[in-house]
């Protein structure tokens, strides 16, 4: 079936260019199962999840003329073998070798002509280990129609749920001239909509993500100042590098504990505290006024404001899930870690009295692993922002506090990957599970080839707020 893609599905499309692929990433390790897991399992388990999530089984194409915006087509030629993929690491593999991998499947966009995601099984991770990566391009998923695929594969017990046998027959796809034709039949019954698609074709991006997230917009016009100058921002190559940060959560609890803040007052301040020494590792003046402006989208859940911080379940039938946008000034200039905490803290509550949010109406309709469509969500949103605005996006969802599996092998740990946009040399993707927090750091290979610094300042800033706590 045809379906035309939203004015801010088309935005992401041809928002993508070689240097800036827009799709979101999940790395998941995990530990090998009894029977151990291999790439058969992997793909069974995959193709029969598919019918939870139709559109991995769709690709774009594109109007003639740029008449209407693409539009979404059952791919008749569909090869599961293509989408699902196989690797593996000189064994015992290292973190580090994982990381190498990883950064050179983020830089390489996706294939157009298909559906537009890919999955690894990487196979000889030292520790009786495999990983797990999936990326997907942020026009697929938009936490309404579309979720992302982990939503569905990744459940709470060890053995798998039993899927109905499903026979999927592609419908028919239409010609160029069909699509053309139906283009100028949309033109002439509502042409507003066929000026936006029109805007999306010749790049006007700002505007068409503008109509889609309205209330982004005025948010928007609310920021006085572009953001500050920023060794974070510069031109960015084709090229990634990729580091993770693993840290336990209760620590970050007890935190929020000693100063009444939340849990992601403390993410922010410890990714500020980690900033302003990175700042001066590189010999950047501050001063006690120096910030570094972060676009933060954030998950919540509409009837509970805690849930981001405190990982908390949702009911039986799901409540529904919201990506609350805001930007924040992380105080980098400041030398005192609490008063850095304090600075966020009071710009997180004054935010909250604003109470803007943008729905995402269906990401927690089923159940599994949300987080990575909430990450999908929230790079959507800070991508509808001129990137003038802020310096940094960082992203924040709350995943579940139990172990989760996959096709009975246990999830040790999951790291979420965010897109670069353009001029920003880094991305800062967090979430917590099972007990721990989890960051993802996607950073420009050769405007960041220090990131790994900056995974050692992560640890150290929050030993600084542990200290100052005690």
């Amino acid at each position: 079936m045809t379906h035309r893609m939203s004015a801010q599905d088309a935005s992401f499309y041809f928002l993508e260019t070689s240097n800036t692929p827009m799709h979101i990433g999940s790395l998941a390790i995990l530990e090998q199962p009894s029977g151990g897991l291999d790439y058969e399992d992997v793909l069974r388990l995959v193709e029969r999840r598919l019918a939870a999530v139709p559109r991995y089984r769709q690709k774009a194409r594109e109007v003639a003329l740029g008449l209407a915006r693409p539009v979404w087509v059952d791919d008749r030629d569909f090869d599961i073998t293509y989408h699902v993929r196989r690797s593996a690491l000189p064994r015992p593999g290292s973190e580090t070798q994982l990381h190498d991998l990883l950064a050179r499947l983020i830089s390489r966009p996706l294939d157009r002509s298909r559906p537009l995601w890919e999955m690894y099984l990487v196979e000889g991770l030292a520790g009786d280990r495999c990983a797990l990566f999936t990326k997907t391009h942020s026009a697929l998923v938009d936490g309404d129609q579309a979720l992302e695929i982990g939503q569905v594969l990744f459940e709470p017990t060890e053995t798998p749920r039993v899927d109905p046998e499903e026979l999927w027959m592609p419908e028919p796809e239409p010609s160029d001239s069909a699509l053309l034709l139906g283009a100028l039949a949309e033109l002439v019954a509502r042409p507003g909509e066929a000026v936006s698609g029109v805007r999306a074709a010749v790049g006007d991006l700002a505007a068409t993500a503008g109509e889609a997230l309205d209330v982004v917009g005025r948010l928007a016009r609310t920021a006085a100042q572009s953001a500050p100058d920023s060794p974070l921002n510069a031109p960015i190559s084709r090229n990634r590098r990729f580091a993770v940060v693993k840290a336990d959560l209760e620590l970050y609890r007890k935190i929020r504990a000693r100063y009444g803040c939340t849990v992601n007052d403390v993410v922010l301040a410890v990714i500020a505290g980690a900033l302003r020494y990175w700042l001066l590792s590189r010999g950047e003046p501050l001063t006690e006024a120096t910030v570094v402006r972060a676009m933060v989208p954030m998950s919540v859940y509409a009837q509970d404001p805690d849930a981001p911080e405190t990982g908390r379940e949702e009911s039986e039938t799901g409540p529904r899930g919201e990506v609350s946008t805001f930007l924040v000034d992380l105080p980098v200039g400041e030398p005192n870690a609490v008063v850095r905490l304090s600075h966020i803290s009071h710009a997180g509550e004054a935010y909250s009295r604003q109470g803007r949010r943008v729905p995402a109406r269906s990401m927690m309709r089923l159940s599994g692993f949300a987080p990575a469509t909430m990450h999908a969500v929230g790079a959507r949103v800070a991508s509808g922002f001129s990137q003038r605005m802020f310096n940094l996006m960082i992203t924040n969802a709350p995943g579940p506090q139990h172990p989760l599996y996959l096709a009975g092998a246990r999830v040790l740990e999951m790291y979420p990957i965010s897109p670069l946009l353009k001029n920003q040399a880094l991305s800062v993707a967090l979430t917590s599970y099972d007990g721990n927090v989890y960051y993802g750091l996607n950073a420009d290979r050769d405007a960041m080839p220090d990131v790994e610094v900056l995974t050692s300042l992560l640890h150290e800033s929050l030993e600084e707020l542990l200290d100052a706590s005690r």
